[in-house]
């Protein structure tokens, strides 16, 4: 019985360590994205603009650029994460 509470165990570390990598991963576009949003909106209401398509184009495009600058390290996390996690297997 005692094999079967640490195999949960280990379930429940390798779970909550994978949500916290989604967190810090999905942090910083999240971020960039509301900052854009955020600047765009202002902009719009300062100038009374209000076309949909204005508020989308540049937050794709600051995401895109997010993804495209932080990607290696993301992807170095996630490599990091999987050698450790298949590295504690017995």
């Amino acid at each position: 019985m005692q094999d079967a509470n640490m195999d949960a165990d280990s379930a429940i570390d390798l779970t909550r360590q994978a949500v916290m990598l989604v967190v810090v991963l999905g942090t910083p576009v999240l971020l960039i994205g509301l900052a854009v949003g955020l600047g765009v909106s202002l902009l719009q209401a300062v100038t009374q603009v209000q076309e949909h398509t204005l508020s989308f184009v540049p937050k794709i495009i600051a995401i895109m650029l997010a993804l495209a600058a932080l990607g290696p390290w993301m992807m170095a996390r996630v490599v990091e994460f999987g050698q450790e996690m298949f590295g504690s297997l017995p």
